[in-house]
């Protein structure tokens, strides 16, 4: 790749005893752009074919889990999250991606019977588990007590953190943190609703563990 400066951006040729003028912010861009160009070009060859290849293929295992009473073998990336695993490989994408970085609950799943956040989960690591999603709370046709509760209680606007919040509100009773509203608060605290339904989803959880 040439490194060879467009003709306007050229100075003009200095006369004996003149000094040299300030670069302009016009010479300055140019020149900046081709010494970078040439700096990306001569890097992008330093990488040779057995590097190329590595980078190309990233290590895999093969994973079994149980999905909603449903046992699953998959051979997956290292680096697939749970919840990639869910919606990507199997289809079940009542759990949320929504800010993919552990801070919203959207993704909330049951792993074993404890609440875990699934965008944080690396799916390698779940060999023999049990995870239930939204999707597995149901039974056939009949709702689950708290999306029950979710209804009576009109618990949900928008819908998008409503996945995550009933996962994490079954966490929460069969964990027997219901005995007051600041208590249910406390251990829902990891699930954002930004459309602030939070004094109805209290109350469906209480209408869940019996307390209304």
């Amino acid at each position: 790749m040439s490194t060879q400066l467009p003709e306007s951006a050229v100075p003009p040729p200095i006369e004996a005893g003149e000094s040299a003028p300030a670069p302009t912010r016009r010479t300055f861009i140019a020149t900046s752009a081709a010494l970078g160009g040439a700096v990306v070009a001569g890097g992008a060859f330093l990488a040779g074919p057995e590097e190329a290849t590595a980078a190309a293929t990233a290590p895999s295992s093969r994973v079994s889990l149980t999905v909603n009473g449903t046992r699953r073998t998959v051979t997956v990336d290292n680096r697939t999250s749970l919840l990639d695993l869910l919606r990507e490989h199997f289809g079940l994408t009542g759990s949320k991606k929504g800010c993919n970085a552990g801070a919203c609950g959207a993704c909330t799943v049951l792993v074993d019977g404890h609440r875990v956040n699934s965008c944080l989960t690396l799916a390698v690591r779940l060999e023999g588990a049990e995870i239930t999603t939204v999707e597995g709370l149901a039974e056939g046709d009949r709702l689950h007590p708290l999306q029950q509760a979710f209804i009576d209680q009109d618990a949900f606007q928008c819908g998008y953190c409503t996945p995550g919040q009933i996962v994490s509100g079954v966490g929460c009773v069969k964990e027997g943190h219901t005995g007051s509203p600041e208590e249910i608060r406390e251990w829902m605290s990891g699930n954002i609703c930004r459309c602030g339904c939070y004094l109805k989803i209290v109350r469906a959880v209480e209408q869940t563990a019996g307390r209304k």
